[in-house]
């Protein structure tokens, strides 16, 4: 009768047999870690930025209203009051939202940047990576067919 095989000793042969480079997983998970820390300051900064518009929008028209709300000598005043404010806002409004166009588009710039740059180091990585692991390959390779 045949015998049962041991597959938990059979693989673990198996894995032994292959060289395990945990340097490269280090490696890898600290460029990830800077890579997220890189993204995460341009995010950040564009918040920051996005928040300081968004307040100095708020200032502007809350100036513009306590301009607008102030009591008025003729009825027609209230109407050139609303009228000056909606123009104004709209001049306001315009600006601010050409503002945040811009960090929009230097987040975008600075993303894009960024993502070169870690293709190219992972291009670089990838290919020292791949000679060791030949080159380890082949010396288990050579080794192995040494000892039979």
């Amino acid at each position: 009768m045949a015998k049962a095989q041991d597959f938990n000793t059979m693989m673990k042969d198996m894995m032994g047999a292959f060289p395990v480079d945990t340097k490269a997983m280090e490696d890898a998970f600290k460029n990830q870690a800077a890579m997220n820390e890189k993204l995460s300051g341009v995010a950040l900064e564009a918040a920051e930025k996005s928040a300081e518009i968004s307040n100095k929008w708020t200032k502007e028209t809350l100036s513009k209203l306590n301009e607008m709300s102030k009591a008025k000598e003729e009825p027609a005043d209230y109407a050139k009051a609303v009228t000056d404010f909606a123009s104004a806002n709209a001049e306001v409004a315009a600006e601010n939202m050409a503002a945040f166009a811009e960090v929009a588009k230097k987040v975008q710039m600075d993303t894009v940047e960024l993502m070169m740059a870690a293709g190219k180091d992972l291009q670089e990585d990838t290919a020292k990576a791949v000679k060791k692991a030949t080159d380890d390959m082949t010396a288990a390779t050579k080794k192995a067919a040494a000892a039979k």
